[in-house]
């Protein structure tokens, strides 16, 4: 059984587990997944968490649930999504309800995974892909340091999103 967290200073990044289905049921079933094919029945948020879950042993690495450490319950997800070997891995990050928006929580979150993606998992870069329309998340993907970058594709199920790519390695001239 994978073993896996991130500490940051309000957050606590743990792996996905079952106790965190009927929050990302509720966010699921919301107009907050509109950016990424939503609303989901309850079935569908099922398979997309199981999905969650089953791509850190198929792939050993994945989206962590951040939970606020003062009361232990999820926020949201941030993380690395490969679905597709053929295709760029996919930065996302949500915030699952609209309560904890505008708390820096998303930001906390992307910045600890970044730090984790340069660190353990080696990673160069990180490409994030959001419709266009979705500011709030075009907004963080700048704060974190993200360029607008035309060669990187969009995902075959979004063909509309842009991408935005945050450098994690500076090279040394």
């Amino acid at each position: 059984m994978l073993e896996k967290s991130l500490q940051s200073d309000r957050l606590t990044l743990r792996l996905p587990q079952f106790s965190d289905l009927s929050t990302y049921i509720n966010y699921c079933e919301s107009t907050r997944t509109k950016y990424v094919g939503g609303p989901f029945d309850r079935s569908q948020a099922f398979e997309k968490l199981s999905a969650m879950i089953g791509h850190w042993h198929f792939r050993g690495f994945g989206r962590f649930i951040f939970v606020e450490k003062t009361t232990n319950k999820p926020i949201g997800h941030v993380g690395v999504s490969q679905l597709d070997q053929a295709e760029v891995p996919d930065f996302t990050w949500t915030i699952w309800d609209s309560a904890n928006e505008k708390k820096g929580f998303a930001l906390e979150a992307c910045e600890t995974y970044r730090s984790y993606a340069a660190k353990e998992l080696e990673f160069q870069s990180l490409a994030a892909r959001i419709m266009p329309e979705n500011t709030s998340s075009i907004r963080l993907a700048i704060k974190l340091g993200g360029e607008l970058n035309d060669q990187i594709p969009a995902p075959s199920r979004f063909p509309n999103m842009v991408s935005y790519e945050i450098k994690l390695v500076t090279s040394v001239s």
